[in-house]
């Protein structure tokens, strides 16, 4: 028998802050004015969260109700194993971890930004190349580097040491973005959320600048959707970390629901709080970390410097919390779908503690890559990495529906409220929107290059399981769904 989450140090709290931590990263911190502008707004940005919660809620529930009943390492693609067997249990394992594995090299980029934040002339030194118009300096490897191999070796040591650094900067990140978005609040003034919603200004939307896609209120609220897919994304890492945790998982399905639904809120409210404390049009343009730099025009003096080491130290808690929980749920998900042949057998490999060697060590290795590739590439990693969790989304809510038919029998600890109705609802929405983001005239549109990459990616993965037929030959059907299923090593 399996020992329970307490004893093995995972608590289902532990799993809402591995979840609410790989969520709520750095983007609120370096990238909500972006946010702002591509919505048109801070009203429609904040509106935008709040409309995908009516997407991600249900889909989350979907989660809620299949990860205690099927409590493995892969997640959506085991649900997909059991309900539709092992092609579609491919696509969506391989655009998972397509969406969890582009967040590991956007961290390693990120670290360098916001660390040049708080140590000035970090990024004066020799310039190797330049890269989509960035340039990419020694000093930025390097640390890319360290940090890289330090978050590796916590990894290495399993979840219950990785939760439990992960309690302690969620809590800092939280802690610092709720006295940032107060302090917003008590300095601001209604009128600079105004204009409500505009796309006409040339100093943000001219030529070579912000693309439009939208010319109304509503198209900016959908516009930002396909962003905040990207950005409520990390509810994926409870799925993957349940099996190294064992035990009662109840409560661990309904962390996920809790997880999304809390950081949409809180997505929305820091929307309006920073919108509220200055005018958001000359927010658009201010250096990042955004949110750090405005509290020095809002509050001049030593409040506004004391604000603004708060947030940013808040924005560095949260490039790890992403960074930590992505890197062992992506680990996971390799080790998962070698252990069912879907790619060579060579990711199913663990240590004496259960930890998925080979997955680290690759995850490990896609960090390093971040840096090198230099700051311009985070938004087409972003919308691709969008895409890639929409697709794994939608499968794995038409797997919850599909097995309430095919298998009603089956235990479910947690049964989620509507049942099969809320799970067709997630299904058709989830589905939807991802038509909808390959649409060039659409609002959702993902971009040109995020569509290459994500066909690039389900190619690659095609590859590797073409590469991996020798290793299925010989092997029973029975035996293969077993190994998908299998225990971990303890």
């Amino acid at each position: 028998m399996r020992s329970t989450p307490e004893k093995k140090g995972v608590s289902a709290i532990d799993f809402f802050c591995i979840g609410f931590g790989a969520i709520v990263g750095v983007g609120w911190a370096v990238s909500i004015n972006g946010w702002m502008t591509t919505c048109g707004g801070p009203i429609p940005a904040a509106l935008g969260y709040i409309l995908i919660l009516l997407m991600m809620i249900p889909i989350g529930l979907c989660y809620a109700e299949l990860v205690p009943m099927l409590p493995v390492a892969g997640g959506g693609m085991a649900f997909a194993y059991r309900a539709f067997h092992r092609r579609v249990a491919l696509i969506s394992g391989w655009a998972s971890l397509g969406g969890m594995i582009a967040v590991i090299p956007w961290e390693a980029i990120q670290i360098t930004d916001v660390l040049g934040f708080l140590i000035p002339g970090l990024k004066s030194g020799p310039v190797l190349y330049n890269i989509m118009g960035s340039d990419v300096h020694l000093s930025v490897v390097i640390i890319g580097i360290v940090f890289s191999l330090l978050v590796f070796a916590l990894n290495m040591r399993g979840l219950a040491a990785a939760a439990r650094v992960q309690k302690i900067l969620c809590f800092v990140l939280v802690g610092t973005a709720l006295v940032g978005g107060i302090a917003a609040l008590i300095g601001g003034r209604p009128e600079n959320l105004q204009p409500v919603y505009d796309v006409s200004n040339p100093e943000i939307y001219g030529e070579g600048l912000k693309e439009v896609t939208h010319h109304t209120l509503f198209g900016g609220c959908l516009a930002g959707i396909v962003m905040a897919c990207y950005f409520l994304a990390g509810f994926e890492t409870i799925p993957q970390g349940v099996e190294e945790a064992g035990g009662k998982t109840k409560s661990v399905g309904k962390a996920v629901v809790l997880s999304v639904g809390l950081a949409g809120v809180f997505y929305a409210f820091l929307l309006i709080a920073f919108g509220y404390a200055w005018p958001w049009q000359e927010f658009s343009g201010m250096a990042r970390p955004a949110a750090a730099t405005m509290f020095r025009s809002l509050y001049p003096g030593v409040a506004g410097e004391i604000l603004y080491w708060a947030l940013t130290i808040g924005a560095l808690a949260g490039l790890f919390t992403t960074w930590n929980g992505f890197f062992t749920a992506s680990a996971n998900l390799m080790m998962s779908m070698g252990r069912g042949k879907l790619i060579p057998s060579f990711f199913a490999k663990q240590n004496k503690r259960g930890v998925a060697v080979n997955g680290q060590i690759t995850c490990l290795i896609l960090s390093l890559i971040g840096p090198p590739l230099g700051a311009n590439m985070i938004d087409s990693i972003t919308c691709f990495a969008a895409l890639a969790f929409l697709i794994s989304w939608a499968i794995t809510c038409w797997s919850l529906v599909k097995l309430r038919r095919s298998e009603p029998m089956l235990e479910r600890p947690y049964k989620i409220p509507g049942g099969i109705v809320t799970g067709l609802f997630a299904s058709i929405t989830a589905s939807a929107v991802l038509v909808l983001s390959f649409i060039p005239q659409s609002p959702f549109f993902a971009g040109t290059l995020s569509v290459i990459m994500l066909f690039g990616w389900m190619f690659l993965g095609a590859v590797l399981y073409l590469f991996s037929r020798p290793q299925r030959k010989g092997i029973s059907e029975a035996e293969l769904t077993a190994g998908v299923f299998a225990k971990r090593n303890t």
